[in-house]
């Protein structure tokens, strides 16, 4: 398992550090235990959270209610949770002690 998420039930905690006003949206490398996440939304209003969490719901097969901030609002470090997600990106694994359906 990776540092940069972890299972709670059949959802997924993942942590994530974000650079917002990027030129594009774009998933980059896990440093430091967290996913890098470049979002071409400013860190303005919430633009860029509400962005980060459609992005997360679209490569997790989750609408984007489905993703939640549990923390770093104002932070560019970021945790958030996905609930029961129905596909894996690349680099992230089913735990197999809980029993739901990945496509």
């Amino acid at each position: 398992m990776s540092a940069w998420y972890r299972w709670d039930g059949a959802d997924l905690i993942v942590e994530v550090r974000v650079q917002p006003r990027a030129g594009r949206d774009a998933f980059g490398e896990v440093q430091d235990g967290r996913l890098r996440v470049r979002l071409g939304a400013p860190p303005v209003d919430g633009q860029a959270n509400a962005r980060l969490c459609a992005l997360l719901g679209d490569a997790f097969g989750v609408p984007k209610s489905a993703v939640m901030l549990l923390a770093g609002d104002h932070s560019r470090e970021k945790r958030l949770r996905i609930r029961a997600p129905r596909r894996l990106p690349d680099g992230v694994t089913a735990d197999d002690s809980v029993n739901r359906t990945v496509n």
